[in-house]
């Protein structure tokens, strides 16, 4: 209508003004001095909107966060006439030309501005000369990480802002609408952490040479999913533990398999830990982790050490037993088995050592065996492997040494207590 269009024409900010006529008098006025210059410190109001927590490091002890920053702040020396009170928007080109606070990240190592398509710069200007200013600004800052208890940790962070040529004296930080100042994305979500918290709150800071500053803090809890460390680390850690104990109940006369079992399980372990510490900052306490992988690598040590005693107890056991049954002669009489702990040779029948000088008894074996007739060798062999098809279990447990009985009762025990008090100091 007739009557629109005069009311439209009748508001300044609707038409484009001349040159001469612009609305806000920019060249009237000295921008380079704050609001009020030589008064009371002017009040600037700040609300943030987290968009998304991009990355959180544990070797950079940082993290890395989108978010939008608005100021809030008066200066009369933008205001303008407008019949209907409406505002003006402009984009980063007048930023140059006005003041504007210059709020800095503490503790920040990098920081931009996004610049697609243009830079994302807005400013808005009130008639009365009220001014909102936002940005969408990426900062990677410091968080101050405590590992001791990791990864069953909770890590607090916070993103710290203030002015960094205005003190106290000259400019007021203050959160605009209090604890609702500061507001978060419902979708923010992170692979390796759950986010507990977000809060905002305020202090001052201290310079010995510039004086008291007004210092906002955005805080914020995380509290690490401890599912991937389990399938990575501990359960893994669990099961060399428990296959180490398997050595407990081979016959302790099987060298190979015990001591290829233990030495399997202890590079098994050193290599989990080598991997849980290259992914860790290089700190000078203990984490969590490394005490339950060192106490389940001690177990696996243990386990090689208890089969060194074995070995060493059962040599000395036959030795006196074979003086005991020494005949005239000085040849000793002994079964297979028991031969073959000795000598390390594998012997078909029951054989006579001569102990006193030494002999080789493989060499002097494999004369003998030359010596007969096949078919005379392989009976004797075919008649052992019948019997030990049928007594296997009997000969593992008369071959079986009192320390492997108190071991297969012993680390199991000890392990689950330690488990049980792991979890429950540190869940």
């Amino acid at each position: 209508t007739k009557r629109e269009i005069k009311m439209r024409k009748l508001d300044s900010t609707k038409v484009r003004p001349l040159k001469s006529e612009q609305l806000l008098h920019i060249e009237d006025h000295d921008f380079a001095l704050r609001p009020g210059f030589g008064g009371s410190p002017i009040p600037v109001g700040i609300d943030v909107q987290v968009e998304s927590i991009d990355s959180i490091s544990e070797v950079d002890m940082d993290f890395t966060m989108t978010l939008y920053l608005r100021h809030y702040w008066k200066d009369e020396r933008l205001s303008f006439r407008s019949n209907k009170n409406k505002s003006m928007t402009f984009d980063g080109r007048l930023i140059k030309k006005i003041w504007v606070p210059d709020v800095f990240f503490v503790h920040s190592k990098r920081s931009f501005i996004h610049d697609t398509t243009v830079e994302n710069i807005m400013l808005r200007v009130y008639p009365d000369g009220n001014v909102l200013f936002s940005l969408r600004i990426t900062v990677s800052a410091m968080c101050f990480m405590d590992f001791s208890r990791f990864p069953l940790d909770t890590q607090n962070c916070s993103l710290e802002l203030e002015s960094y040529a205005y003190n106290e004296d000259d400019l007021m930080l203050y959160w605009k609408h209090g604890n609702k100042s500061l507001s978060t994305d419902e979708h923010i979500s992170l692979s390796q952490f759950f986010i507990e918290e977000f809060s905002a709150s305020s202090g001052l800071a201290f310079y010995s040479s510039t004086g008291w500053y007004n210092r906002l803090f955005i805080n914020f809890a995380l509290r690490r999913h401890i599912f991937f460390f389990v399938l990575q680390s501990y359960f893994p850690a669990m099961l060399m533990v428990m296959l180490s104990w398997v050595s407990f109940w081979i016959d302790r006369r099987a060298v190979p398999a015990r001591v290829s079992l233990g030495i399997t399980t202890v590079l098994t372990m050193s290599t989990i830990m080598t991997g849980v510490s290259a992914s860790m900052p290089q700190v000078s306490y203990i984490k969590a982790v490394d005490v339950y992988l060192w106490i389940s690598f001690l177990f696996v040590f243990l386990s090689v050490i208890e089969y060194a005693a074995v070995n060493y107890l059962t040599t000395i056991e036959e030795r006196k037993q074979l003086k005991k049954r020494g005949k005239a002669s000085g040849m000793y009489s002994m079964d297979a088995v028991q031969a073959m702990a000795f000598d390390g040779c594998f012997h078909d029948t029951d054989v006579d050592m001569d102990l006193s000088p030494f002999p080789d008894p493989c060499e002097e074996n494999e004369t003998g065996t030359s010596q007969t007739n096949i078919s005379d060798a392989d009976t004797p062999r075919l008649r052992r492997k019948r019997s030990l098809k049928g007594n296997v279990g009997r000969i593992i447990l008369q071959n079986n040494h009192v320390i492997d009985t108190y071991s297969r009762i012993i680390f199991p025990s000890v392990y689950i207590v330690f488990n049980f008090f792991y979890w429950g100091l540190y869940m």
